[in-house]
């Protein structure tokens, strides 16, 4: 029996999934670093699968020697891979199992921005009936920025669904450019004419800060910016600025530099704006994605008891 510690928000996404696995002993730990990391060891535990929290210092001596830290999810810029490397540990994600519920979560994002969904919610809840004017979204330009599975199923969706045109911008060109009208490697012609700017890309140094002051001005006054990616991608106090000053139209917003969302500059709150909505990193959480990262997850702990490290999802 593989005893395995899931930190407790991970552990109730996917319960069912943790609570049967054959072959295994999946334990509800707490999430805090200094907790989890006595909790594995006061029950003698070699692995764990761990959420997007940030761990840096004694979950890394607590897990022995050739111990998984497995991801529920794909971003890993909460796990410090050169101590985990140093302490011999091994570092997995999930990648693949969650890109249909991200890009169905972007394009339903689409939606609610023009329609004025998330305004005409909080009215109605205050006692306000006002007929807000959308626009539909059929025929219009969508923009992915990164072509990569998710970014290509979001430009599927919008071709296929509602007869978009869909432009699409990456420092490198996709194999299967099936639902892309338009690639470029030109930020600026990548977005110039879209309604929808959708971001794509992971969050590396080369990322930090991408949609900045300077491409937001790239953008048309009338699109809506859209971001499941991570929040470290995204200049959060530019966005703010590009939607007060009617740079850009508004933008809805799944992931934030910290969460829970705290504003990086007091003066410059997202919260504060009608034009900006926010939702708490929603994009992978539903029942059939948070399945599978749980099996996912589980899948590389197995992989690396029995020897077969050539087919984890190393990171």
């Amino acid at each position: 029996m593989i005893k395995v510690a899931v930190t407790d928000l991970e552990y109730s996404k996917a319960a069912e999934v943790f609570k049967t696995a054959e072959g295994f002993a999946c334990l509800c730990a707490p999430t805090p670093e200094l907790e989890l990391a006595n909790f594995i060891i006061n029950n003698h535990i070699s692995h764990v699968v761990v959420g997007g929290d940030k761990y840096r210092n004694e979950l890394y001596e607590a897990l022995p020697e050739g111990g998984v830290i497995a991801r529920f999810g794909v971003g890993h810029d909460g796990i410090d891979k050169a101590l985990a490397n140093r302490k011999g540990l091994y570092c997995t994600n999930t990648p693949g199992v969650l890109d249909d519920s991200v890009a169905e979560c972007a394009v339903g994002m689409m939606l609610i921005a023009a329609r004025h969904l998330a305004s005409c919610t909080a009215d109605n809840k205050n006692n306000i009936w006002k007929n807000r004017v959308g626009f539909e979204i059929s025929g219009k330009n969508m923009t992915v920025i990164g072509c990569g599975n998710i970014g290509r199923k979001v430009a599927k969706i919008v071709k296929a669904g509602f007869n978009m045109r869909v432009n699409a911008y990456d420092i490198k060109e996709p194999e299967d450019r099936t639902y892309i009208d338009k690639f470029t490697d030109d930020f600026a012609d990548a977005v110039k004419n879209a309604d929808f700017v959708s971001v794509h890309i992971p969050d590396i140094p080369a990322t930090k800060d991408f949609i900045n002051a300077e491409r937001l001005d790239m953008m048309k006054k009338t699109a809506f910016l859209i971001n499941t990616a991570r929040g470290n991608v995204l200049d959060e106090n530019a966005v703010y600025d590009a939607v007060k000053s009617g740079i850009i139209s508004g933008a809805v917003l799944d992931v934030f530099k910290t969460e829970p969302y705290v504003p990086q500059y007091p003066a410059k709150d997202l919260r504060t704006l009608d034009n900006i909505i926010m939702t708490p990193h929603i994009g992978s959480s539903t029942v059939e994605a948070c399945s599978r990262m749980a099996e996912s997850a589980l899948f590389n702990i197995k992989q690396c008891v029995d020897g077969h490290k050539d087919v984890m999802n190393i990171i």
